[in-house]
This record gives C-alpha cells, structure tokens and sequence, in this order.
C-alpha cells in the first residue's frame, strides 16, 4: 500500500456515514479509495445500497486533511497498517463483512498458520472465573494458541496476563488509537504484550474517547479468532455482544456455565440455554470440540498405565467400549446416559491415560 493508497483509505474512513460496509462496497465498485473520491456522485449512487445520505460529505476537504495529520502520527510512531485485502492481513478478518478497511497494529504479531482464539467476560470476575481461565489458558498451552482479549479490567487482563506468563503470544483489541492505553493501570503490560503479541485497533489517534467504543471494536475481538469463550457475563455486558457477533460470524462460541444464583453466571447460563454457546467445563473441550490436534514437538508420550485409576464416569464408558469395540462419540453418550459435552472432556482424559484411543470417523475404542 503506497502513502497515497493509504491517504485516501484513511480519508474515506473518515467520512461519517461511510461505514466499513459502504466503503467496501464503494471500492470494489470504483477499485481503488483514490477513484471513488474522484468518482461522480450519480455513478456511486447507481451502487446497491448506497443512498445520497451516506454520501453526504463525502466530497469536502477536511478528510484530506485529517488523512495526512493521521499520516504523521503513523510515520513517526512506526504504525503497522494494515488493508482488508492486502496479506499481512488477519485472514479470519477479512471474511468478516464488516471488518476494518485499514487495521492499526503495535507490537510483534505473528498470525500466520495460528490457532486463535478470543476470551471475554465481566470486569467484575469473581475469584472462580479467573481460576478457570488461568488453568484454561495453561491447559492450552501445548496448542500454542495465540489469546486475544480486550485488554479492559477483569476477565481480559486476566487472559492477557495469564498468557503472557505462559509465554503465548497475546493480542489486545483496543477501543481507542495507539497514542494512548486505557485503563492506564494497565500500561505496565504494554511492553511484554508487545515483545510477544501486541495491539490491534481501527480508532485513529485524534478519536475522542467513547463507551460506544468498546462495542465498535468487539467485532475484532469476534473475527480475528476460530471460537471466543466467555468466562463470566452478567445478564447483560459487552462479552454477550462480542458471542453474538462471534454467532454471526459463524464462529464458535463457549461459555463456562455457573449456579443460577449467580449474576456473573447469568449471561453464559442464557447462551448455552439458548443454545448459543458450547457448554465449557473442561479446558480440554476447547481443541477436543475444535479438533485441534497437537504439534508434532507437543504430543504426549501415552502408555497405557498398568493400574489406571478411573472414576466412575470413565469406568462406565470404559466397560461399554470394551463390550462394544468401536463407537462414536453420540453412540457413547446414548448408550452410557451421560451429555455429550461431558462425554467429549471424558474420552479426551481417558486418551491422556491411555485407556483409549480416538479414530477417524470420531470413533473411539479400548486400547
């Protein structure tokens, strides 16, 4: 992307009406930012869905302007930018329809062939929320995924912290440019989430500061993973928006379930009830329901135990398996009167003992 390439991308995205939706749209129609500036008004109103309120402004001379200060900013602060169909863009990004046009990035990222996944939830985590996602995240740790959260107090500090004490890399989506951190607690992170991850946002550093912010920029949190999983949400919070716009991205989405009376609980309860959410209650659930399979350099050395301890659940699925030989993982779960989201995290502990073994097909038997 040349200065002038990127000149007229900022400019058209600071045109106000002009969302990442049109502007696509505008570009694919004219082919280049530059062109639909210097397009006639008639023509691009001959575009599906591109009505005369959206183009208003579209012409005056302050986007220019305001491009070439942002230019500044981004030259002397050494900003990697990003365009929606350039490589060096987070490919999950770029299928989502209402992705960024130009994405803004600090830090060390390294998405390329990377498992990703997104992990949210209420600011106000309680105690068991952030035990269950610290043991969540060094569960994963032989995936080597790379966590992204929304850098903000609570549940995304919490995953932030806990991969970067785990040595994976970490990526903050921010609601505002990079000339500034928020929370400013925070700002002790910076530099160790930028050696091993860093920061993504689509806010310019002359955006003033919003609450409608956050809800602008959970759709990257959503899109640049394979799955986000909430840890805790209240009836109502971001975390929820950030699963619906996940749903809609056709992504998966988990959710730690909790008792009914607690109100951190109620969000995830409300997405697995509604069939929103994957119930999460084993850190193995993860790669188990994303097929993850471990690197070659990670994978355990399994040997069958000659007295492995199992418990009550395993001993049942054991016996029927060994009466059975080979059985799906449904077939299972009928057959053994137990939910297949409990049987998954089962046979994936009863793998690491090395009772049994998986197949294509998601079939199973007796070692």
């Amino acid at each position: 992307m040349t200065k002038t390439d990127l000149l007229y991308m900022l400019a058209l995205q600071h045109v106000p009406k002009i969302g990442d939706i049109t502007a696509k749209k505008l570009i694919a129609h004219c082919g280049s930012a530059e062109a639909v500036f210097k397009e006639k008004k008639r023509n691009l109103l001959k575009i599906d869905g591109v009505g005369a309120i959206l183009l208003e402004g579209l012409y005056e001379a302050v986007h220019l302007k305001e491009a070439e200060k942002e230019i500044l900013f981004i030259e002397e602060n050494d900003v990697d930018v990003s365009y929606f169909e350039e490589n060096g863009y987070p490919e999950k990004l770029k299928h989502c329809i209402d992705g960024p046009i130009l994405l803004f990035q600090s830090g060390n990222v390294d998405l390329k062939n990377k498992r990703v996944i997104s992990i949210v939830g209420t600011r106000k985590i309680t105690t068991n929320g952030m035990a269950f996602c610290e043991e969540l995240i060094e569960t994963l740790v032989p995936f080597n995924p790379v966590i992204v959260s929304g850098f903000a107090y609570g549940t995304d500090i919490t995953a932030h912290k806990a991969a970067l004490k785990h040595n994976l890399q970490t990526i903050g989506c921010l609601a505002h440019g990079l000339n500034q951190v928020y929370p400013k607690v925070h700002k002790k992170y910076v530099v160790d989430m930028e050696k091993n991850g860093g920061f993504f946002t689509d806010f310019w550093s002359s955006d003033t500061f919003d609450r409608n912010n956050f809800l602008k920029r959970n759709r990257i949190i959503a899109g640049l993973s394979e799955a986000t999983i909430v840890i805790e949400s209240a009836e109502k919070g971001g975390s929820l928006v950030t699963a619906d716009i996940a749903n809609s991205y056709n992504r998966d989405v988990f959710a730690v379930p909790g008792r009914v009376t607690d109100i951190q609980s109620v969000g995830c309860n409300n997405l697995i009830k509604h069939q929103k959410a994957h119930m999460l209650t084993n850190p193995l659930d993860v790669p188990y329901i994303l097929n993850w399979e471990l690197e070659a350099d990670n994978k355990p050395i399994i040997q069958k135990q000659l007295f492995v301890e199992l418990d009550a659940q395993e001993k049942i699925i054991y016996n029927y398996l060994k009466d059975n030989e080979k059985q799906q993982l449904d077939i299972i779960a009928i057959n053994c009167h137990l939910p297949i989201f409990k049987v998954a995290s089962i046979l994936l502990n009863m793998e690491l003992k090395g009772v049994i073994r998986p197949l294509p097909g998601k079939l199973f038997e007796v070692v």
